[in-house]
């Protein structure tokens, strides 16, 4: 697995290989002898959590948006958990799970994101998007 150091590297590798999905994990070692966990449940999910980096079909934005954006949803865990890296994989969907994000079995890792290539997410996020805002904040945009 390699690592990728840009935004714009991982951007291309989501537009021309998808779909693609990012997970905060110990890596791919670990998650191949454990599931994901339902924690408000205790259940075990049928396949890994992970974020889609391929974006909606209703998505008019650029891709960058869309993926920095990802990227930053769930940075959180990481932040948490220095143990957690963020890693590209691809594979089968088999479910969604409690916050509707897709569940993925038999995985294949593609690659590592850079520290760099987070901090990178997170610029563009912040100045993208209202980030953080919600439906009870005011009028719609």
């Amino acid at each position: 697995m390699w690592k990728l150091e840009r935004l714009e590297e991982l951007e291309a590798l989501a537009t021309f290989e998808a779909p693609l999905y990012v997970r905060y994990s110990r890596g791919p070692e670990e998650d191949a002898t454990s599931g994901s966990i339902d924690t408000e449940s205790g259940l075990e999910l049928p396949g890994l959590s992970v974020n889609p980096l391929s974006p909606e079909a209703w998505w008019t934005r650029p891709v960058g948006d869309w993926i920095a954006r990802q990227l930053c949803q769930y940075k959180h865990l990481q932040e948490k958990n220095p143990d957690r890296f963020a890693w590209v994989l691809r594979r089968v969907q088999v479910g969604r799970g409690p916050d509707c994000e897709p569940l993925l079995a038999a995985v294949k890792p593609v690659a590592q994101l850079s520290p760099r290539l987070l901090e990178e997410a997170e610029l563009r996020y912040a100045r993208s998007f209202d980030a953080g805002r919600g439906p009870e904040d005011g009028p719609e945009m």
